[in-house]
């Protein structure tokens, strides 16, 4: 009657992350590339904008709105995309800034073309959201030699691009978190995999911690699988699957990016490990909640920021710059550590129950200004 019992827990909780997939990649059609509309609506976010009579007059050229930018996005699979698009037209619009909106979703030549086609479009500032560093160096430089100033969102340009503004998650310390965790939980001396796709800046910055980390440890690697697509969490999925049949012995696995931890999950369920194998991460949202507290869960753990305020302080950054107000060519965010014991401890279901408990999350206060209005999750 137990293994009865253990076996049909099992396949529920491995139908409830396929169908959470199925979600995201249903979402993910939805979106038809470029979007060029003032408003949006955000399906997991009740959204409050604070106004007040106390608020400083706005600058030039706030002063009269609206005003025009690009968004020159390279989104991947999972709703982290979703939320941080959502938090950055959400502050847009609290602005008074007109967007409009391409998203190469996985393309690096579409993003590319996109970015001419933003450059010449007569945008007074251009955000560019992901991409790779060789495509999109050129043409960052390009738009600021037209005189259009450049925000950044985890490309790596600080060498090449040296005048555009470069925002990021602190994915050192994010890594380190995570990390950290995945040491005091399976301690020292023990076989790991790694699942990462090495050439995006973010993930690059984190494959550092995890050398360091292998390393001191010490832990022996028995596996580096992954690739980027537009189907990330599945198509990774088959290659953690073959590398847990060929390597069933890890105690741990690292994933830093939640479409790749979710697949490393599906993966140890696939090949019933989930009681001897625990999965590490780096992102959090609602699907990954759902994820971790199932019960029997081997997503131990995840270092995150809320999607949701990195965009809408990328957004805040765009306007600094564009009044003028903007100095620091390099602006790092801050992340937080989430436990699956501390969600099942909160009873924590979804992303505003998850705000509510860790207000850390709350990045109102970073890159704004007393003339910007702030905007609630």
């Amino acid at each position: 009657m137990t293994t009865l019992r253990a076996t049909r827990r099992k396949g529920i909780l491995f139908l409830a992350i396929l169908l959470s997939l199925a979600i995201v990649a249903a979402g993910c059609s939805q979106d038809s590339g470029d979007d060029t509309t003032t408003t949006t609506a955000a399906t997991e976010t009740t959204v409050a904008t604070e106004t007040t009579e106390a608020m400083a007059a706005a600058p030039a050229p706030f002063d009269a709105p609206p005003v025009k930018i690009a968004v020159v996005q390279n989104s991947g699979a999972g709703d982290y995309f979703q939320q941080w698009s959502s938090g950055a037209k959400l502050q847009a619009d609290a602005i008074g800034i007109e967007y409009t909106w391409y998203d190469a979703q996985a393309d690096n030549a579409k993003q590319a073309t996109d970015m001419e086609t933003a450059i010449g479009s007569g945008v007074v500032g251009i955000i560019v959201d992901h991409g790779q560093t060789d495509t999109m160096c050129p043409l960052i430089n390009d738009a600021l030699a037209a005189g259009i100033p450049v925000v950044i969102y985890d490309i790596a340009v600080q060498e090449c691009a040296p005048d555009a503004v470069q925002t990021q998650q602190s994915d050192a310390s994010l890594a380190n978190l995570s990390l950290s965790q995945m040491l005091q939980d399976i301690g020292a001396d023990q076989n790991v995999g790694y699942v990462n796709v090495l050439g995006i800046a973010p993930l690059d910055r984190r494959h550092v911690v995890w050398e360091e980390y292998v390393d001191q440890s010490p832990w022996s690697q028995e596996f580096f699988v992954g690739e980027f697509t537009n189907a990330v969490a599945t198509d990774n999925a088959q290659l953690v699957d073959a590398a847990l049949k060929a390597n069933p012995d890890v105690r741990a696995i690292f994933a830093p990016y939640d479409e790749l931890t979710k697949g490393t999950v599906s993966a140890i369920y696939e090949n019933n490990l989930e009681e001897t194998v625990w999965a590490y991460g780096i992102d959090i949202s609602n699907a990954d909640i759902e994820v971790m507290t199932a019960d029997g869960s081997p997503w131990k753990a995840t270092a995150t920021t809320d999607p949701n305020a990195i965009g809408a302080a990328v957004m805040r950054t765009m306007a600094l710059e564009l009044a003028g107000e903007q100095t620091n060519r390099l602006v790092d965010f801050p992340g937080v550590l989430v436990t699956q014991a501390f969600l099942l401890d909160n009873a924590i279901t979804n992303m505003v129950e998850l705000r509510s408990a860790m207000p850390e999350l709350n990045l109102a206060e970073v890159q704004s200004a007393d003339w910007i209005p702030s905007v609630e999750f």
